[in-house]
């Protein structure tokens, strides 16, 4: 899936939004889950400018550790390959964890791009939406999102891509995992080497599918005898499509609602534990266009998102957003598909603005992460995304300094947590 997983981990997929999301990129549950803790994520043991030697130690590493029988021909695709720095350098400035979420979504949710997703719709072929539940909207705002309906769908080899992710360390068995199933492609004759094209992450086609996805969910929709998420868009929608439903998709649910929040609502709440909606409005929150969600709706565990802290909009999630997070694990991404697909169905924008933040430079977001650690509030790894273990450490460290305990790092904040660990 994009020059995204812009993303980890369905594996996590963006060559507009790659498929490194915070624990490992697309792969599906039976049953959505808010974001797993993954184990903590080292920083990267590989050099600004990666060395030739050390990239040779790397990949005789891994044909000792995955090659067994299949050890020559990976091999041979790895013969002459070296580290691409660029790769390295993407992986640490990921926009859906790097910007504030409303910059992020606002250029997401374009009157251009919805004005063409609208027009696309009839692309998701009829037996799709039956056979898998998840609505054209959905499916049109993902494959706007990942390559622009198929415009962008990334020149790199995605081979030398995730060999270098693999390399640098920062999350080294999930890229080889990905690898192996890359150079399984290729040896099995699924797709060319030549061929075999995506985003910096691996990410790959026009809905931008990890390796390992692109094997199991793949879907041959045309049914020509191949799986070609580049060039079919039938192939490609289907196969999106399979994914979602694969991780748990709910037919006939939105993903969530708009909603305003009371005067004195613990923010400590928000992305925590999931109620049902009674819960919510007995605490005062309602859906900011009026009603309420539908009776299965109501019924399904939710909780209340804050990507932009309190002075943002504030978001009802149903179990469909997490679903969506199964295809790139990042609230901005996430929201950015169901807002799309919410505008193509004709519904109205958002009541609330969205505040006008400074993206935080990788430099302050290792830095708030390694001070909030320091200062007794672990987040679970130092590796530059604010994900939900640092959006969560973060919020016992505002409850614990009488704060709007949010969850959101501003660079002011961020400023503040590193002064006051040094």
């Amino acid at each position: 899936m994009r020059n995204s997983l812009r993303l980890l981990l369905i594996a996590t997929v963006a060559a507009c939004a790659p498929m490194l999301p915070e624990p490992p990129p697309l792969t599906p549950a039976p049953q959505p889950t808010p974001q797993p803790a993954p184990a903590p994520i080292q920083p990267s043991t590989a050099p600004a400018t990666p060395d030739a030697a050390g990239f040779e130690g790397w990949k005789q590493g891994f044909l000792a550790r995955h090659g067994g029988a299949r050890r020559a021909a990976y091999e041979a695709q790895l013969a002459g390959l070296t580290p691409d720095p660029t790769v390295i350098r993407l992986d640490g400035n990921q926009p859906e964890f790097s910007r504030p979420a409303g910059a992020y979504v606002q250029n997401a949710v374009s009157a251009a791009r919805v004005a063409e997703a609208r027009q696309r719709t009839d692309a998701v072929p009829w037996p799709v939406i039956q056979r898998y539940g998840v609505p054209a909207e959905i499916l049109v705002a993902i494959w706007a999102q990942e390559s622009s309906f198929g415009r962008i769908q990334g020149d790199m080899d995605v081979i030398r891509s995730l060999a270098t992710l693999a390399y640098d360390g920062r999350r080294r068995d999930w890229a080889e995992g990905q690898l192996k199933h890359a150079l399984d492609i290729v040896i099995d004759g699924r797709r060319s080497r030549e061929g075999l094209k995506g985003s910096w992450a691996g990410a790959m086609g026009q809905t931008q599918f990890m390796p390992d996805n692109y094997l199991r969910l793949g879907v041959d929709q045309n049914g020509d005898g191949f799986v070609d998420i580049w060039g079919s868009d039938a192939d490609a929608l289907a196969s999106a499509a399979n994914l979602l439903a694969d991780a748990g998709w709910k037919r006939g649910q939105s993903w969530g609602y708009e909603v305003i929040l009371p005067s004195g609502f613990d923010y400590a709440e928000a992305e925590g534990p999931r109620h049902p909606w009674s819960y919510w409005a007995q605490r005062g929150v309602r859906l900011a266009q009026g009603g309420e969600p539908t009776a299965a709706e109501a019924a399904e565990p939710a909780t209340i998102l804050l990507p932009q802290g309190a002075r943002g909009p504030a978001f009802l999630a149903l179990p469909n957003h997490y679903v969506i997070r199964r295809y790139n694990n990042s609230v901005s991404y996430a929201l950015a598909i169901g807002l799309t697909a919410d505008r193509v169905q004709g519904k109205p924008g958002l009541t609330a603005t969205w505040p006008d933040d400074a993206p935080l430079s990788r430099e302050q977001r290792i830095g708030a992460q390694r001070a909030l650690t320091a200062l007794g509030y672990d987040t679970q790894g130092i590796d530059g995304v604010i994900g939900s273990n640092t959006r969560a450490a973060l919020r016992r460290w505002q409850s614990a300094n009488g704060r709007i305990a949010d969850g959101y790092l501003t660079a002011a904040l961020a400023d503040e947590l590193v002064r006051l660990a040094s």
